[in-house]
């Protein structure tokens, strides 16, 4: 397939980029700025901005497939002139509707969990905005809900640190909140598997179909998490560990904590605002993990734990299915 991916020089984009090149794919990065990307070879890159529809139109002419990975960080504020509406619901309706003109076959749009048009932040309310978007389209959509990603490159442990400090930190709610960290090295394969269908095809069938993906995910929604559940206070115990560093847990009330970020949220150098005290108020995790649509065995993906370099020691990050 000839695939474009909106997106593709970000921490998820550059890992599918390469992924889907080892496949065999024609692989396009869409970007703002692609000349510094370091994309893996044989990618190509494209500049165009999906907020801005004539600048992506002509570039996703010729695609087979396009992958939506364009967003916006739900754990920090925007950045000051963007908006999680206009990035997350109007960059994915100019995709969709370019996607529509250029007669693309397949379009995969990487969503959030909790995605919401009612929901409690921005981002949920946008990101569930645009998955009605999504499939309300002509296209053949799959819509996958990641819990939060990690690895080489992702945020979501420079975010723990920047929100705490070692030895004695303050956490909001005590850090009960539950993520279900999963690790971008097992999302992003099955990423690509949703973009290519998994049924295999008998060689008539694929004769016929050409480079088009089998319609194994097609109007299908999956909800992705790891192998285990941590509360917020779990993950800053094992990013510092990894580090060699102890730490104690002081809770802060949530409404404090909430109410201290909307004092604050006009300071420019301020990361978090009142969106982010609310989105610690509900979880992030799966209630039925679908990594199994895909093949693949919740208990044998990697865990926090494991990347930070901790795999055998105590921690008290537990399995998902007993958390």
């Amino acid at each position: 397939m000839k695939v474009l991916v909106a997106g593709g020089t970000g921490f998820i984009g550059t890992n599918l980029c390469e992924e889907l090149a080892k496949r065999g794919h024609e692989v396009t990065a869409l970007s703002r700025s692609p000349g510094d990307a370091g994309l893996p070879d044989g990618v190509e890159s494209a500049l165009g901005n999906v907020s801005a529809y004539d600048s992506i139109a002509d570039t996703v002419v010729g695609h087979d497939a396009v992958v939506n990975l364009v967003s916006l960080s739900p754990l920090y504020k925007p950045p000051e002139g963007t908006s999680h509406e206009e990035v997350h619901l109007e960059g994915t309706a100019n995709l969709v509707r370019a996607a529509e003109a250029a007669g693309v076959d397949r379009f995969l749009q990487l969503s959030a969990l909790g995605a919401d048009p009612d929901g409690e932040t921005a981002y949920i309310r946008a990101k569930g905005k645009a998955e009605a978007v999504v499939r309300e389209s002509a296209l053949e959509w799959t819509i996958v809900r990641p819990s939060v990603v990690f690895g080489d490159g992702g945020e979501f442990v420079e975010f723990t640190k920047t929100l705490t400090t070692p030895y004695v930190t303050g956490l909001p709610g005590g850090g009960k909140t539950r993520f279900q960290p999963i690790w971008v090295g097992d999302l992003v394969p099955m990423l690509a598997d949703a973009l290519e269908g998994s049924e295999a095809r008998s060689a008539s069938e694929a004769s016929e179909q050409g480079s088009r993906a089998d319609d194994a995910h097609v109007g299908e929604i999956y909800e992705l998490g790891g192998p285990q559940i941590a509360t917020l206070a779990d993950v800053t115990e094992l990013v510092y560990a990894a580090e060699g560093k102890d730490v104690t847990i002081v809770p802060i009330p949530m409404e404090l904590a909430k109410l201290g970020l909307s004092a604050i949220d006009s300071l420019p150098f301020v990361p978090f605002g009142p969106d982010q005290g609310r989105s610690l108020e509900f979880d992030n995790t799966v209630a039925d993990n679908d990594v199994t649509a895909f093949g693949r065995d919740p208990t044998a993906l990697r865990t926090l734990g494991s990347y930070l370099g901790l795999e055998g020691t105590r921690h008290r990050a537990k399995p998902a299915e007993t958390a």
